[in-house]
């Protein structure tokens, strides 16, 4: 198994009895996780310091419940550098991601998704490394960008589609964000 661990802008911190505690860049959020089955107290004090918690509905669905948190905010990942330091194409890539919370528990971003973006960026830098033919990838269902990003700024040409226009939309402003 591959864990997502080079984040600095993110972090589990705790869990317990259906939640997890997160913390996205500078806010703390509480989210359900119906894969923690166990308690744990609640003995962190981010349960208290908490800046939103998302409140599961028993009919499905749900909604946040807001303490300090902004509209909008952003977090930052930096990819996984190459082999060579020496080569500029191998420096990692810091990507930098609009974050908000949706109606449906989401915020825009799965930040376990990183390790696949580490390894198929480098993926990618070996085979531009050994090969001047053009590097292209599809990613479909592609949401606000994470892995279009990722691929991107390890140089290929992605074509990124996904059936709603304002996921779309947010992943050019990804993109934008990442300066790419």
């Amino acid at each position: 198994m591959w864990i997502a661990d080079n984040w600095k802008d993110y972090e589990v911190i705790d869990t317990c009895s259906g939640e997890k505690l997160e913390r996205w860049g500078d806010y703390l959020l509480v989210r359900p996780d119906p894969q923690v089955i166990w308690d744990t107290g609640h003995h962190n004090p981010g349960w208290k310091q908490k800046n939103a918690h998302y409140h599961r509905s028993a009919k499905g669905g749900g909604e946040w419940e807001f303490f300090n948190l902004p509209d909008e905010w952003t977090i930052s990942y930096q990819l996984n550098k190459g082999n060579d330091p020496q080569k500029p194409e191998d420096m990692g890539r810091q990507l930098t991601f609009r974050l908000k919370p949706f109606s449906f528990k989401h915020t825009g971003l799965f930040p376990e998704q990183a390790v696949n973006w580490d390894w198929f960026s480098e993926k990618i830098r070996e085979e531009r490394s050994r090969s001047d033919r053009p590097i292209k990838v599809l990613n479909l269902f592609a949401y606000t960008g994470g892995a279009t990003l990722a691929a991107a700024a390890a140089g290929a040409a992605v074509t990124h589609v996904d059936a709603s226009k304002g996921m779309v939309g947010w992943a050019k402003e990804n993109a934008v964000s990442s300066g790419l």
